[in-house]
């Protein structure tokens, strides 16, 4: 019952972009799980790049300007994901022509040198990306596409416990995912699940002091470098003037941040 006179509190309006919540499906992969899958793969994958001399040591110019820019990043990032919290963050660089990077679940971030050096990227640029690859490992996209897998692979053989797992993690499940082996470095995002990630990495650049107008200058140099790609409709990924036109058109939730992030930076 209202009492008269009394005032309503007026809902909170949260600032920056709005991308709903994280999908349900993320309920079926354990996220213990998956970040010590993560965990195992990532170190592996350091393990052959140090084997290669293709891992940054600590002093290397551009590990130093990578780790910087997520220092400023990931304090940002906790908001979006509790258990981010309690992540053990990591940056590291590889060697390697690709033009690539990845955050796996967990926080685990890595960059090749391929994307810096055949780029020339600024480090508004970097922001973009590495906050866009956070965002997959905030947005638990990796558990997402897992829980989908494991939904579509053993639903004849699971049955009712399935519908069970929407209220909480059946145990038959886990191993399910454990056995999937996927390789959460490479792990092929939708279309849809690339364009969270282009707005959520965004904002987080923003709150950062970074431009999010780099974002345009980004998918610029990336369509170019990526010519002779399959069509949008074939394809995982957004095409390059379809991330373009989404960024342009969040830019106006996401610019005061950066404005204000860059007079506090100032001062």
């Amino acid at each position: 019952m209202l009492i008269a006179g009394a005032a309503l509190a007026a809902p909170e309006v949260r600032e920056g972009v709005d991308v709903g919540k994280n999908s349900a499906f993320a309920k079926l992969a354990p996220a213990e799980e998956v970040e010590r899958m993560a965990l195992q793969q990532y170190r592996q994958q350091l393990a052959q790049a140090a084997e290669k001399r293709a891992l940054a040591p600590p002093d290397h110019p551009q590990l130093k300007r990578l780790r910087n820019i997520a220092q400023r990043i990931i304090p940002h990032a906790l908001a979006w994901n509790p258990r981010a919290k309690d992540w053990k963050w990591e940056v590291n660089l590889i060697g390697s022509k690709q033009i690539n990077a990845y955050c796996m679940p967990g926080g685990k971030i890595a960059f090749y040198t391929g994307i810096l050096d055949q780029l020339q990227l600024s480090d508004d640029e970097v922001a973009m990306v590495m906050g866009h690859e956070i965002a997959h490992a905030l947005r638990e996209h990796a558990r997402e596409r897992m829980g989908k897998s494991t939904v579509t692979e053993g639903v004849a053989r699971v049955g009712g416990a399935v519908l069970s797992a929407w209220l909480g993690i059946d145990p038959r499940l886990t191993d399910g995912v454990a056995r999937g082996g996927a390789n959460l470095a490479v792990l092929s995002f939708s279309r849809s699940d690339e364009t969270e990630a282009d707005l959520v990495g965004m904002e987080l650049a923003a709150r950062a002091g970074y431009d999010p107008r780099a974002g345009v200058s980004l998918w610029e140099k990336m369509s170019a470098a990526s010519k002779g790609a399959p069509p949008q409709w074939l394809s995982t990924h957004p095409s390059g003037k379809t991330r373009i036109a989404e960024i342009e058109q969040n830019l106006p939730k996401v610019l005061p941040l950066y404005e204000r992030a860059r007079a506090r930076r100032t001062q």
